[in-house]
Parts: C-alpha cells; sequence; structure tokens
C-alpha cells in the first residue's frame, strides 16, 4: 500500500557548494543579507538572482523562492532554489524549519530527488539546531498524504538530502531532527485517516505499532476489560457505535530515568465524532475524523523520546471511542459512572471528549504518573478565543504551565494560557449527579478544561486544546491541507528538561 510519507536519508558534510553531487542546491538567503548571496552564488547562475533581485521577482522575505539553472563551470548540481528569510534576526525555530519544509516541497514538486542545503544563513541558532531544525524540517516537507488515490501514483520523495556545513556535532543533530519529524509525519499520516479505516480497534492497533520500539511496552484494553475497570465515561461514549472502544497504555521507562518522576501523557481518541443523539450539523462533519489527534500526537511523542533516548519516564494512556448515534447510544440526561467514582450527567453527548479523558486522566494518575499533560481537539470554543494559530493551554501550579510554555516556545510552537478560575466550576454543578458534562457556551474552553480538572487527580496538570492547531485548513509553502503534528515538538521538549519538583 502507498506510505504518506518516506523519510530521507540525512548526509551532513563540509564540502564546497560546488562540489555536491545533488538535483537541487538550496540557498537560504536574509533580506539584509541578499548581497552577500550574490556575491557567492550569482556567477554560478549565470546573474539570474541579482537579476531577479534587482527587478523585484524575488524579494527575500519568508517563505518566497526562486528556482534557476546552474550555467557556472565547475558545478556538479543543476539546479539553484534560493529561499527567502526575512530579517536574519527574525530567523528563529519555526522560520527556519519552514523554509525547510517548503523547499523539500518545492524539490518534490519538481521531481527532484536529491536536495542539498547550505549553512549559510545562522539567524538567531546556533549550529546545532540550524541542523537539526533543518534535518526536521525537511523531513516533514516529505509528506503527501493522498495515498487512497487510485489513479497511477504522481506523488514523489525526496531520497537524499546533503547538508552542507562545517559545525561540530551536526551529525547528530540531523539524526534527532530526523526522528522528530518521523514522528510527527506518523501523527499526520494516522490523523488524516478516514473515519471508515480508522475505527478504535484500529487506532489502537495502529498506535501500538508506532510506540514498539526499544525500551517501550504496550497494553491494549478491550471493552470487557473496560467494564472490568470501572470505565464507565468511556464506555458511555462508545456504546452508539458497533465499534467497541479500546485504551492503549504505553509505557518508556529507562533504567537511567529518576524512578520518582513519571511524564503522563494522555490523548483523546475520537475516531469520528458525529456528536452522537447531540448531532453536528452535517456541514463540515467529514473533520469529524481528526478528532483522534490527541492520541496520535502523545503516541508520536513517545515514540519519539524513546528513539531520542531521553532519560525520563514517560507514559502515554489513550482512550478510543466512536460517537454515534446508534439505537443504545448515550442520550442526553442521562448519568455516567466514571472510574474515578464521580458522577457525570450528561446533557450534551457532544462533550465526548471530556468524558473519555476523565476516566484516561484519573488512570494515568493510577499508573503513577506524577507530571501529566491531555491533549485534544476538544472545543470550538477555543478556536473562537485563539482562532487557528494558538493552542489553548490550561495548567496548574504554574511552574507547570510556566515549562509548558517554555518547552513549546523551544519547539517553535504557539499557546497561550487560559485561566482556572474556582469561579468556573460552580457552571459544572449538576443537581442529580456530581458533575454536568456541557455547561453551555459561555467560556467553553474553560469549562472543559475545569471539567478535566476534576479527574486529574493531584500533582501537576495540564491541558492542551488543540482544536484550532490540529488540522490545516489551506495549504500553504510548508504544510498541506491536511493534519499539522501540532504539539509533538512540544511535548518532546517537555520531555527533555527535568521535570518540575
Amino acid at each position: 500500500m502507498p506510505v504518506a510519507y518516506e523519510i530521507p536519508r540525512i548526509h551532513v558534510l563540509s564540502i564546497p557548494a560546488a562540489s555536491i553531487d545533488a538535483d537541487l542546491v538550496v540557498v537560504p538567503v536574509a533580506e539584509d543579507h541578499a548581497a552577500a548571496a550574490v556575491a557567492e552564488f550569482d556567477a554560478a547562475a549565470g546573474l539570474a538572482l541579482s537579476t531577479a533581485l534587482s527587478r523585484g521577482e524575488f524579494v527575500p522575505k519568508p517563505l518566497e523562492t526562486f528556482t534557476t539553472p546552474v550555467v557556472g563551470s565547475g558545478w556538479r548540481a543543476t539546479q539553484l532554489l534560493f529561499v527567502g528569510a526575512g530579517p536574519r534576526a527574525d530567523v528563529g525555530a519555526e522560520r527556519f524549519r519552514r523554509m525547510a519544509s517548503a523547499a523539500a516541497g518545492l524539490a518534490r514538486l519538481q521531481r527532484r530527488g536529491r536536495l542539498a542545503w547550505l549553512d549559510v544563513e545562522p539567524g538567531t541558532l546556533d549550529a546545532a539546531q540550524r541542523v537539526d531544525i533543518l534535518s526536521e524540517g525537511l523531513t516533514i516537507g516529505n509528506f503527501d498524504g493522498g495515498i487512497h488515490k487510485s489513479r497511477p501514483d504522481p506523488r514523489f520523495f525526496l531520497s537524499d538530502v546533503t547538508v552542507s556545513t562545517a559545525a561540530n556535532g551536526s551529525a547528530t543533530a540531523a539524526a534527532a531532527g530526523r526522528l522528530i519529524g518521523d514522528a510527527i509525519n506518523s501523527a499526520r499520516a494516522l490523523i488524516n485517516e478516514p473515519g471508515n479505516f480508522l475505527v478504535p480497534s484500529r487506532l489502537a492497533e495502529k498506535a501500538a505499532s508506532l510506540a514498539s520500539v526499544d525500551g517501550v511496552s504496550v497494553e491494549v484494553f478491550d471493552e470487557r476489560q473496560l467494564e472490568t475497570m470501572g470505565m464507565g465515561l468511556l464506555l458511555g461514549v462508545g456504546r452508539g457505535s458497533a465499534e467497541p472502544p479500546r485504551l492503549l497504555v504505553a509505557r518508556y521507562e529507562p533504567a537511567a530515568a529518576p524512578a520518582d518522576a513519571t511524564l503522563g501523557l494522555v490523548g483523546k481518541g475520537i475516531t469520528f465524532d458525529t456528536g452522537g443523539i447531540s448531532i453536528k450539523p452535517a456541514d463540515g462533519m467529514e473533520r469529524m475524523k481528526d478528532d483522534m489527534a490527541g492520541a496520535a500526537t502523545v503516541v508520536a511523542a513517545l515514540r519519539a523520546v524513546a528513539l531520542l533516548k531521553l532519560p525520563v519516564r514517560v507514559l502515554a494512556v489513550v482512550p478510543s471511542a466512536e460517537n454515534m448515534p446508534g439505537s443504545r447510544a448515550l442520550k442526553p440526561g442521562d448519568i455516567l459512572r466514571s472510574a474515578s467514582g464521580l458522577t457525570v450527567e450528561v446533557n450534551n453527548t457532544d462533550a465526548e471528549g471530556r468524558l473519555i479523558l476523565g476516566d484516561a486522566l484519573w488512570y494515568a494518575r493510577q499508573l503513577g504518573a506524577t507530571h501529566v499533560v491531555d491533549v485534544a481537539t476538544l472545543t470550538g470554543a477555543c478556536i473562537v478565543a485563539l482562532g487557528k494559530i494558538t493552542t489553548g493551554l490550561f495548567a496548574t501550579p504554574q511552574p507547570w504551565a510556566d515549562a509548558l510554555r517554555a518547552a513549546a516556545a523551544r519547539g517553535g510552537e504557539k499557546v497561550w494560557q487560559l485561566p482556572l478560575f474556582d469561579e468556573y466550576k460552580e457552571s459544572l454543578k449538576s443537581d442529580i449527579a456530581d458533575l454536568l458534562n456541557s455547561p453551555g457556551r459561555p467560556a467553553g474552553a474553560v469549562t472543559a478544561a475545569m471539567f478535566l480538572k476534576e479527574f486529574a487527580g493531584v500533582g501537576p496538570w495540564a491541558h492542551l486544546d488543540i482544536a484550532g492547531t490540529a488540522w490545516a485548513d489551506e495549504n500553504k509553502a510548508w504544510m498541506p491541507r491536511g493534519a499539522s503534528g501540532a504539539l509533538i515538538r512540544t511535548l518532546v521538549e517537555l520531555a527533555r528538561a527535568p521535570l518540575p519538583r
């Protein structure tokens, strides 16, 4: 079966540009450094670079590109690609990553399988960071989600990448970036799968395969085991579907890790969300295949942490169900009993994600998670508040929120902290149960987080609402329409640093 991505071989060499044997040589060009690029590469381009700059055909703004044949003698490559970087002072992690992804996409469009990147624009990053992010970005750019098309396969992937740099330690950095790019692409491929291909049992199977790397153990619990475990919230959401729910638990426990700290990652795994009896409008419902993006995110992050051999214990818990309006489906007004013992009045069956996460958060604590992060496409209210650019962050205590914000900054991702004031809990009160699952539209993202907090137990906990950031609605130079792989880098960066005590 066709694959959605390939992992290019990445070679790090200290070699003159003219000596690189590649189909396409990429040269990053900053707006305030264009003269240096002209001095070094214009002759090889037959003066095409200086001409394009003078005519305004190429302006080195972020992600602007200019391709021209190599006409100078002594070069082995046949084509040059100049990629705009904007001002050098603005070239941070995310800008650089997008430049690399855009270059990979353009090379694939031109069917040039061997790409070289010249490390000539340092920007704000040190050499190791540049090579790490470059390798990740080029790997992310080697992705094509059209695997279910029946026509002859027009897709094309990079096979080899040469990074020309004199920086020490770059080979190690390149390997790390390649691993993270692989993890992100694996999550994107999983999130893009349609609901008829990715039912809960299949998600558990694919996630288990994804997590099956050295040092990771995996368990999958079926509906009979979930019944024994008392997971009434997860079972309640899943009972309207012919496809029964599943719970996946993956553990990475390296010998070198501190024994008294475990990072618990909990991911929402709704493989398709119709809304249940509180059914969603038809317009756009096909997008609800991405409601398991949190599940893919946490499993991919654990995979990356294990492959990077980071010295930290990590636990991933993935509850998975299909939210359908079948004859046995959860009804508005029903009461469910959670694994923790709390009862929930369900007044909206479309607020199902917080239900399955409630059981999973409680279970993560039972398994020994000292620091917990849940990731979920949870609320449309978060999209209203923050749009499609920024992930909503809820966390307690504040040092744990600060650790998440710092990890996101290192990963080049945007998060914004929203409040968890006690007054919001008032809206969760039910007359007939311990909690109400959906208090209504006002502060919808906040009240959803407050609901999760009731199951998060004692210790640092954070909730990341990726409803707006998990999916790209339109094609960009650096990313095609579809799953984005958001927040995987943030979780890996969180695992790199010591967990706050």
